[in-house]
């Protein structure tokens, strides 16, 4: 009777798992072709910059506004909500450039943030508008939710990052390999070096002198509990 208890115990975890990975799929899915749709003639390697700083913008907003000691510092009128706010004003691109990007730019010491009055690249007048109010839009999606504390294993940041990453790069005519360092490959390299089982310590520190998207570095954070992470 016990073992009966136990596979059907097994057996619903199971069918819970799947409903996840099939709602984060269905997440990503639609995110994606949401995304693609307001790209226009816009090559997908440049589009990616928008969409991820406005997925970074996201989720920082929901894991540390308003938070003391965050490991990001989320101003005063510059978190996503404040970027809702914009929607729809004939200035909206100028307004996030000074109001949300250039105030975490300084607070946090960031670089290379696309420029969101781009005309170039965004279109002008209403066409600049509509594409940076229905991208924010977007990011409204109740179901893209940061402010949770993720479960052991369930990197959804992570996830819906490698998952656009993989379009924008197919997109590109590119591998996914030319973008970013894809989880499989960082997850061996982890075990590799030695900073899995037993290999680090809370003095360890993990440098990458080429670390482009950050991939291989947070992976090897999330992999052994190390001091610090340093990337160029």
């Amino acid at each position: 009777m016990g073992s009966l208890r136990v596979r059907n115990r097994r057996s619903e975890v199971s069918a819970l798992i799947s409903k996840m990975a099939l709602k984060k799929s269905e997440l990503y899915s639609s995110l994606w072709q949401s995304c693609d749709e307001l790209r226009g003639g816009m090559d997908a390697s440049q589009y990616k910059d928008y969409v991820l700083v406005l997925l970074f913008i996201k989720y920082v907003s929901d894991k540390y506004a308003g938070m003391h000691y965050a490991p990001i510092t989320i101003p005063e009128g510059a978190s996503f909500k404040d970027m809702v706010a914009l929607k729809g004003t004939s200035d909206i691109g100028d307004q996030i450039n000074k109001k949300i990007i250039a105030p975490l730019v300084k607070a946090n010491k960031l670089a290379d943030m696309p420029d969101f009055d781009d005309s170039t690249k965004l279109g002008d007048g209403k066409d600049k508008v509509d594409r940076l109010t229905n991208l924010i839009a977007i990011f409204e999606n109740k179901a893209l939710d940061f402010s949770k504390n993720r479960a052991d294993g369930d990197d959804i940041l992570g996830d819906a990052y490698e998952y656009l990453m993989r379009h924008f790069a197919t997109e590109s005519g590119k591998s996914k390999g030319q973008f970013y360092t894809p989880s499989e490959v960082s997850r061996v390299i982890a075990q590799v070096i030695g900073i899995r089982d037993g290999g680090a310590t809370t003095s360890t520190t993990v440098y990458d002198p080429t670390c482009g998207s950050g991939s291989l570095l947070l992976k090897g954070e999330f992999s052994a509990s190390v001091y610090e992470v340093i990337g160029r």
